[in-house]
């Protein structure tokens, strides 16, 4: 009877969470003229919806490098070694995942302005490089590993950047598969940053070139909406189905951590 129990629960919660992807698909699929795929047709032939999807992948891609190596190092000093205002500057990382995102829209806009890089890949990347969480995560991770492989490469005669990037990279793979998801997943439908920080067609990104691309003179057009959702979807869908042995063995060995 438990068993039973836990499986409806789950069914449950499965129809929960897939009844927004299959209402998002049913109305891709309903036209005027029955069931056919009119709107994803449309919506890829009616703007630059490939230069769309190659900004999104550039910028996803860039960000994604830079919080591997930005936060891995910035967590491994924090968890290693004795910084002079370690402990403040932790506090001070710690705080900045408590502030909403938002509130420093205004300022960055502003520091891009006078840098001249509004409308650029470089005002897309370069704010995002470095997540507060993945530096605080990759902190957590390392204070619970103990740092003998570490002592014994550099007995070996290894470098700190050998040490970081040949013994205790390979074992932030599990916290790695963490930031790889959580970056991918916010910077792939990130809109609001890229909607302030862009001004041309050529450099909007996925999410916001279907927000443009769906507003109709008095309503949205939610047939077209929807299969450009779908159509943005589909590479977090298929990176999970290649990846979902890495991604899954990645989390539950982190959370045993």
């Amino acid at each position: 009877m438990r068993r039973f129990l836990k499986i409806a629960l789950l069914l449950v919660i499965l129809a929960i969470m897939a009844y927004p992807l299959v209402w998002m698909i049913s109305i891709s699929l309903r036209t005027g003229e029955g069931v056919d795929l009119r709107y994803y047709k449309e919506v890829w032939q009616a703007g630059p919806f490939d230069r769309y999807f190659l900004n999104s992948i550039i910028v996803v891609t860039i960000v994604l490098i830079g919080n591997i190596l930005i936060c891995s190092m910035a967590g491994y000093a924090f968890a290693r070694y004795r910084i002079p205002g370690g402990r403040f500057l932790f506090f001070l990382v710690i705080s900045m995942i408590m502030l909403p995102k938002q509130v420093i829209l205004v300022p960055l806009y502003i520091l891009m302005q006078k840098l001249h890089l509004i409308d650029t890949y470089a005002a897309l990347t370069l704010p995002f490089t470095a997540d507060p969480f993945n530096i605080f995560l990759i902190r957590q991770f390392l204070v619970s590993v103990p740092p003998d492989c570490e002592e014994a490469a550099r007995l070996e005669g290894a470098g700190e950047l050998t040490v970081l990037f040949r013994v205790v990279m390979p074992m932030l793979k599990p916290a790695l598969a963490v930031v790889a998801i959580h970056t991918s997943l916010i910077n792939w439908n990130s809109f609001l940053f890229p909607f302030i920080l862009t001004n041309t067609t050529p450099m909007r990104t996925l999410p916001v070139g279907l927000a443009l691309l769906s507003q109709g003179a008095h309503s949205i057009d939610w047939g077209h909406l929807m299969a450009g959702a779908v159509i943005a979807s589909l590479p977090v869908v298929v990176a999970f189905l290649i990846f979902q042995r890495q991604i899954i063995s990645g989390l539950t060995s982190g959370m045993s951590r």
